[in-house]
């Protein structure tokens, strides 16, 4: 029986080593490791790993592809679906997705979907098509995309495939949202992976514009107006971070994981021959327990400092993902649950000293069945620390809904669209974090590839 063959482990650098570089953590599966991975699937008649894939890559006519040798075959299979292998391989949090749906994990462990994919991502990488993609004629119409994250490159793909000429207006000079900017080199390398996988969207004719602000030199309005774009999507995400309204948050070290990844991606803090301003001091607390906590704790590790999460419920509640944590672990980070700062203490100099905390305990489910966490009285406590950063999640920039007539938001910022993507504004798409609020790379660009069909949609009926 195939699937009496145990889960092929990943390789991966010491966790001692890593800890010390920015180097990718994960090497992924060489040729005999995938395949031999791939022979476990059991190619069920209704895929259960298809239906929880958000993008609905065909996994095991892939997998079947790649267990024949037949790479090219089953690059083309996920192409199908999803313009971001590599990165979805290496970002996607399969264990809720298409690995926890996965038969095979009932019993023991699932196929390695995600270091499947991103074999094969990196293999069309490394051998490139040597044809150019298959895209329909050029109809005559334009879309605008506003924001190059995986939403907007992932519609933008879906678009230039029908036959749409698409300009993507990107706010910052690097391409790629938050594959760029937030997400660290050693879960998911830039020049090697994140570029390359942007550069074949580009083939499909797409076009690119970075330093284009959109409500500011141009608008959607303009765009729509005047420009001469038939329809708009916003794919804009969610970069405005949210704190806690605690005492001291205001002092000199304080940071968002946002601003903290940001200056450590762009400017390069993960390069000897920069000298970054970016300062983690000694000892650096992160508030939250998600994957940008994770993200933001594990850089200032390898940035030298002492790090540790500070987080309100218990493990078992963390939301970051399960492999995430666990290299967290490994590179000694250090993990305080059901634990909440209620202030951040200064020194005379305005700069942050510590963090006072209280202990919590998890008391009734609230409404999303998580268990709330309650303060146990009299249990205060101090954390030393120079540098305090707020991991708790983001909103989107209100600049867009600001400058466009007609563009409703919820109560939270967020862009209201229905499951197509449709706006209130006639002709105006979002989806992705922009809409959602902060959620996942996969999400996003599934939200992507169902806007690209109702532009198109839109655009014939109109």
């Amino acid at each position: 029986m195939a699937n009496k063959i145990p889960r092929v482990p990943v390789r991966e650098q010491d966790p001692k080593v890593r800890a010390t570089n920015f180097e990718e953590v994960c090497y992924g599966y060489n040729t005999e490791e995938a395949t031999l991975e791939a022979s476990r699937c059991l190619h069920c008649k209704n895929p259960r790993c298809v239906a929880a894939c958000p993008v609905g890559i065909r996994i095991p006519d892939f997998i079947g592809a790649l267990h024949a040798g037949e790479f090219r075959q089953a690059a083309d299979i996920i192409a199908e679906d999803s313009s971001l292998p590599s990165i979805c391989g290496r970002v996607c949090p399969q264990e809720s997705q298409c690995e926890g749906s996965c038969i095979l994990g009932i019993k023991g462990d699932p196929v390695a979907i995600g270091k499947l994919e991103r074999f094969v991502g990196d293999w069309k990488l490394e051998h490139g098509a040597s044809a150019a993609p298959q895209t329909a004629p050029r109809n005559g119409h334009k879309v605008a995309v506003i924001g190059s994250g995986p939403a907007g490159l992932a519609c933008a793909s879906d678009l230039a495939k029908m036959g749409y000429q698409v300009k993507i207006f990107e706010a910052l000079h690097k391409v790629g949202g938050v594959l760029v900017y937030g997400i660290p080199e050693f879960r998911l390398p830039k020049e090697r992976i994140v570029a390359r996988e942007i550069a074949e969207v580009e083939k499909l004719g797409v076009e690119i514009e970075t330093d284009v602000i959109v409500g500011r030199t141009v608008t959607i309005d303009s765009l729509l107006d005047e420009e001469g774009y038939a329809a708009v999507f916003i794919g804009s995400g969610a970069g405005l971070p949210r704190f806690m309204g605690i005492p001291g948050e205001n002092l000199n070290g304080v940071v968002s994981a946002n601003e903290f990844l940001t200056r450590a991606n762009l400017m390069h803090a993960y390069d000897e021959q920069y000298d970054t301003p970016i300062y983690v001091g000694k000892r650096v607390v992160v508030v939250g327990g998600g994957n940008v906590a994770m993200d933001a704790v594990r850089t200032a590790r390898r940035l030298g400092a002492e790090a540790t999460i500070v987080y309100r419920r218990s493990e078992k509640e963390l939301p970051a993902r399960a492999e995430e944590v666990h290299h967290a672990k490994e590179e000694g980070i250090c993990f305080r649950m059901l634990t909440n700062p209620t202030e951040v203490l200064g020194d005379e100099r305005g700069w942050v000293r510590g963090m006072r905390c209280v202990e919590m305990e998890l008391g009734e489910p609230d409404e999303s069945g998580r268990r709330s966490p309650v303060v146990k009285a009299g249990s205060e406590f101090d954390i030393a620390c120079d540098v305090a950063i707020m991991a708790l999640g983001t909103s989107p920039n209100p600049l867009l809904a600001a400058t466009t007539a007609g563009l409703e938001t919820n109560r939270r910022g967020c862009i209201t669209a229905d499951e197509r993507g449709a706006t209130s504004r006639e002709g105006v798409f979002a989806g992705g974090d922009a809409v959602t609020g902060a959620a996942t790379v996969i999400l996003a660009m599934g939200a992507g590839r169902t806007a690209a069909r109702a532009i198109d949609e839109y655009i014939k009926k109109h």
